[in-house]
């Protein structure tokens, strides 16, 4: 199979600015493109002043999402979130925190190709990926999820949307949730013309409804959430499975990998490394304190704390994932 032509863009509308693979690669070794301005203290990713899609691959784009909490004035744009572009139609993967950010999304890839949108794959379900589904709506995709994302949406998604209307007010109207039409429970092929996509379901790691999504015309796997760099993972599954499944995925021979936060465009496999070392620490140092009878208040306070230059955001994040492992391990 040999890759799609490049695509040829038109002129981008005021808010939408079009990055190519030279742009790409600047992110992905950690530099800072023309239009973002850096926070103090986070040279590494910062919030981006337009809507910028990168072009990491001939047809693979993503917007990079910002090293924050989830605000009204980032619009909960926090996440990566992208599209594939095949000879006849386009497959979306994950859509932003509103309505409203979904929308910035749908104008950019209309800006790039004409053709329809096939697909709107969430990754799991987690706001800042699902919560711009609504803004597809009128194009009638064929929405795409893990076999459990539904009762986890409907577990969750409720509350997702009532702090999503009242943290951001009038900035999520329009925001609704949308349940997956097309269930993955294993392993899935999406078909784009001339392109095919592998999606495989994965068990029990970040959340239980992890998907993932290869393209094999660019050796791009887009992990989601599954992959964390740069900012602290977070723990909604098993800390135990989540190790299985980001060892299973060290031997694919991939060229590059597109994690849920962190640089675009990242080399593969080293880009585990970080993840899988955080991850490993906190099974070790917590298994250590329940050994010696240890409690959960000790745990928090000294497992896995010489992680904390490492990771931004850490001081938000990695207490509770101490105490959701703490709970997993006391049980083997």
């Amino acid at each position: 199979m040999t890759a799609d032509p490049e695509p040829k863009p038109s002129a981008t509308p005021t808010g939408v600015r079009l990055l190519g693979r030279r742009d790409a690669l600047g992110l992905a070794l950690g530099a800072v493109p023309l239009g973002v301005g850096l926070a103090a203290g986070a040279p590494r990713m910062a919030r981006a002043t337009a809507f910028e899609v990168v072009e990491m691959a001939p047809g693979i784009f993503v917007h990079p999402g910002v090293h924050e909490l989830a605000t009204p004035d980032n619009l909960g744009a926090i996440a990566n979130v992208g599209f594939i572009v095949g000879e006849e139609a386009v497959a979306v993967i994950d859509t932003g925190g509103c309505a409203l950010a979904g929308g910035r999304l749908r104008t950019a890839i209309q800006e790039v190709t004409e053709l329809p949108i096939r697909y709107v794959v969430a990754s799991h379900v987690h706001p800042d990926h699902l919560m711009g589904h609504a803004a597809f709506a009128p194009e009638q995709p064929t929405f795409v999820g893990h076999a459990k994302l539904p009762a986890a949406l409907a577990a969750r998604g409720p509350f997702y949307l009532e702090n999503l209307r009242e943290s951001f007010g009038p900035l999520a109207e329009g925001t609704e949730l949308i349940a997956p039409t097309l269930l993955v429970e294993d392993r899935l092929e999406l078909e784009l013309g001339g392109r095919r996509l592998e999606l495989v379901a994965h068990p029990t790691a970040h959340t239980d409804n992890d998907l993932s999504v290869l393209d094999p015309a660019t050796g791009t796997l887009w992990l989601a959430d599954l992959l964390f760099m740069e900012r602290c993972p977070v723990i909604d599954g098993r800390l135990l499975g989540w190790l299985t499944v980001l060892e299973e995925q060290r031997p694919r021979e991939v060229a590059r990998v597109v994690p849920g936060h962190g640089p675009v465009s990242a080399p593969w496999p080293a880009a585990l490394e970080p993840q899988l070392a955080y991850l490993t620490r906190l099974r070790d140092e917590i298994r250590a304190v329940l050994a010696a009878g240890g409690t959960l208040e000790q745990a928090v306070a000294t497992v896995g704390q010489e992680e904390r230059s490492e990771w931004l955001l850490f001081d938000d994040y990695h207490a509770r994932n101490v105490t959701a492992a703490f709970a997993e391990l006391e049980w083997e």
